[in-house]
Formats: structure tokens, sequence, C-alpha cells
């Protein structure tokens, strides 16, 4: 889910206030407040990446993924924006929706999925380059061979529900090596369900609240390499994180986390965490919060803007196998490339 800032200046008891409308939904205008200094994270924008054919831009990115070939996905919605009555489009885009492009040179390699997604969410590779997708506008769950061959459907297609055998806005997906997969249903439902690798339903938990286990918005959910489960609880402005039987463990919830939607993993173990800011949408808010293995805060880059290395709703983020961090701004319509420069 993405938003659409609109900076309208308005004074209240010496403050400014912010305007903001969001393509998902409108959110609350919030005063500005003064944000101290972090520590400087080392990672720095690759400037010109990705490179496009003349005249032709991306549209809204709402997600990115890395397979083992440093081939870099991206979810391109183009046009297609979440309204603010709420009642998504079921309607296919009629563009390629799945853009590829190589991560060392930036150059586009593929695209498929024209004419098949409506409002495409998520979108993860798994340990044989199996592309998983969701899409929250149709309430289904996709996995793709590498080159865009249709493989797995779960789900009721333009059907929302709250049995084993729908989803109800499933907002983000994360497979495991052999084959088994999790599903973050969030919009709807508040819960994780777990399937086995031919789409079989195993098990589930959550559910609305802010207790443990429980969720509002789990917006994605991402594996480390011991296979525990990282779930973006957003609206509670906290990552909750289960072993893969769905126990409980701990949680992050700390005040460099405003509202995550995403989690990747680096080669050093940190976790690079998306924070587009929720209602706080102060300059510095919309980046990656970098946390260590314990959930200690590290630090962060990008902030609100425009710019080279800035962000206007980020939205999902995925390392390559070099340790590239690739990071999809779906309002600001574009992924940026970021390395890490030793100090």
């Amino acid at each position: 889910m993405s938003f659409r800032r609109h900076w309208v200046p308005r004074q209240a008891a010496g403050c400014l206030i912010l305007g903001v409308m969001a393509v998902d939904g409108p959110r609350h205008p919030t005063v500005l407040e003064a944000k101290p200094r972090v520590a400087d994270t080392g990672y720095r924008v690759v400037h010109g990446w990705p490179v496009l054919p003349e005249s032709e831009m991306l549209g809204i990115t709402s997600a990115v993924a890395v397979d083992s070939h440093n081939h870099v996905f991206v979810l391109d919605r183009r046009e297609r924006v979440w309204p603010n009555s709420d009642t998504l489009d079921t309607a296919p885009i009629d563009s390629a929706t799945v853009r590829v492009f190589d991560g060392p040179t930036g150059v586009r390699l593929a695209e498929w999925g024209a004419g098949t997604f409506a409002m495409p969410h998520g979108i993860t590779i798994d340990a044989s380059d199996h592309v998983w997708l969701t899409d929250v506008a149709l309430h289904q769950v996709y996995k793709y061979s590498h080159d865009g061959k249709l493989l797995l459907a779960v789900g009721v297609r333009g059907v929302p529900g709250e049995d084993t055998a729908h989803f109800n806005r499933p907002s983000g997906v994360v497979a495991a090596p052999d084959g088994s997969f999790f599903v973050s249903d969030g919009y709807g439902n508040n819960r994780v369900m777990a399937f086995a690798p031919d789409g079989r339903f195993r098990f589930q938990w959550g559910t609305k609240g802010s207790g443990p286990g429980q969720f509002d918005l789990p917006h994605g959910i991402a594996r480390d390499p011991a296979g525990r489960l990282y779930v973006s609880d957003r609206s509670n402005g906290r990552v909750q994180i289960f072993d893969a039987g769905g126990r409980y463990l701990k949680e992050w919830k700390i005040p460099a986390l405003a509202s995550p939607n995403n989690v990747a993993f680096a080669p050093d173990g940190n976790a690079l965490v998306v924070d587009d800011g929720g209602k706080v949408l102060i300059p510095d808010r919309s980046g990656i919060a970098v946390l260590g293995p314990d959930g200690s805060f590290i630090g962060r880059f990008g902030r609100f803007g425009n710019y080279d290395g800035q962000f206007v709703a980020v939205h999902s983020v995925a390392v390559g196998p070099d340790g590239a961090v690739y990071v999809a701004d779906a309002d600001g319509k574009r992924v940026q490339k970021f390395v890490r420069v030793q100090h």
C-alpha cells in the first residue's frame, strides 16, 4: 500500500502541519517535530540505476525482489492507484507489471505480467528462483517460474473471504526451501497463513489486536536463514518474530519504527526495515531503518524527498547476493539501488 503526500503548510500553535492525501485512503495531518541526527549507515545511492529506454519511466512500484542471478524483479502498477474510496479495480492492468533488470548494470532484461494483475502488492523470490506475488484486488497468491510461467495460484480470483480457502487482500508471501510458504493476509483478515508446497492449507495464526501474535495490518513477511518469520505489523508500529510453527518469539518495537512495511536481511545479518513514516510524516521518516540481529537500532538511510537517495513513500526493500540494496518507492515511481561504502 502506498501514499501520495501533498505538502500543505498550515500554522497551528507555532508548528507546521502537513496536509496528506493517501492513495490508499486519507491519513490525518501531523505536527512536524525535530528529530535528532542518526548514525551514518554507509549506504550510498547508485545514480542512474536502472537504465530505462528513452521516453520511458516506471509507474507505481509496489515491491522489489532479487534472484540468485542478481536479476532484480520490480512490481510496477503503472498508473493504477489505490483509490480513496477503497474500492479496488479488478480489471487487469494492460501493460507488463513484472519488470526485470540486471543488478550490476541496471539494464532491462525482460518484462511480463501484462493483462494479468489488477493491484499487485508483494513479490519475493525463493531459493529455487521461483517468483511469488500477491494481488490485493484479486485476493490471490501466485507462484511463477523465473520467466513468467504460472505454476500455482491460491485463493479465489476476485473473491475475498475469511476461511482457509480465501484471502482478503493478501499483502506478502515468503517461501521456505522445501517449497512450503507463508502469506500475510493483511488488509482484511490480520492473520498469517501457512501452506504446503502444493498450496494445501496447513495452519494459521493471528487476530486483529495489539497483543503478542495479534496484528493490525500485517503488511509484509520475511524469513531469515534460520527459518524465523518476520511480520511487519504496520499499524502497530512493530515487527513481530515467529518460528516456523507460528510460535511468537519476540517483537521489535522501538522509536525508530513508525510504520514498518517490509524487512530484508543484509549479508552481515543486519535487518533492513522499510519505514514509510505512517502518520508521522516528518521529512526524515520515509526511509530504511538498519537494525542489528537483536533488533537494536544502528541507523537509517533515506528521508522524504525526490532527490537521489530520498523517498516519497518507501514500500519495499530487497538485498542482492552481492549485498546491494534495492528500494521500491511507490509514489516516487522508482526503484533505487544502494551500496554500502566502508568508512
